[in-house]
Parts: C-alpha cells; structure tokens; sequence
C-alpha cells in the first residue's frame, strides 16, 4: 500500500512539472509568433457616455463613434459628431 500511494505521488509531481514546462513552451511560441490581432474595446451593452455636442447620455453599444487623436468619443447621432470641432 505505501509503495503505491509513493507512486501516485511522484506521479502527481511529474504531471506537475509537465505541465508547468508544456505552459511555458506554449507562451514562447505564442510570442514568438506575435500577438494576435488586437481589436479595439467593444463597450458593454449597458454602458453609457455622454456625448461631447449635447450631453445626452446614450449607450455605447448603440452610439455613433468617432476617433480623435486616439481618444473614442461616442455621440448620439452622426448630426452631432459632425458638429464635434475636433480634427
């Protein structure tokens, strides 16, 4: 009995230390190969913002977007992002 519960416990080690080496074999070639593709951050559907033009609160999800010097700005309507004085 004591010999198999010493093999069942090295067993556990070396799957242990398997693991932990296959993990980092895994994370080298993942940067080895580069990052993937990044997307930009989907807002949550509940989330709101305001919008810059008028203050109306809107959803993110359902808001009109536009990029201005790498910030998101969220508007109600394409009317008041083409009233927004940013570049």
């Amino acid at each position: 009995m004591l010999r198999f519960v010493v093999i069942l416990i090295i067993s556990v080690f070396l799957i242990t230390i398997l693991r932990s080496v296959w993990a980092l074999i895994s994370r080298g070639l993942a940067d080895l190969f580069g990052p993937a593709q990044q997307h930009p951050p989907v807002p949550m559907a509940r989330e709101l913002k305001r919008d810059p033009v008028c203050g109306t609160y809107i959803a993110a999800a359902a808001s009109v977007r536009k990029i201005v010097k790498g910030e998101t700005l969220y508007f109600c309507s394409p009317n008041c992002r083409d009233k927004y004085p940013g570049a």
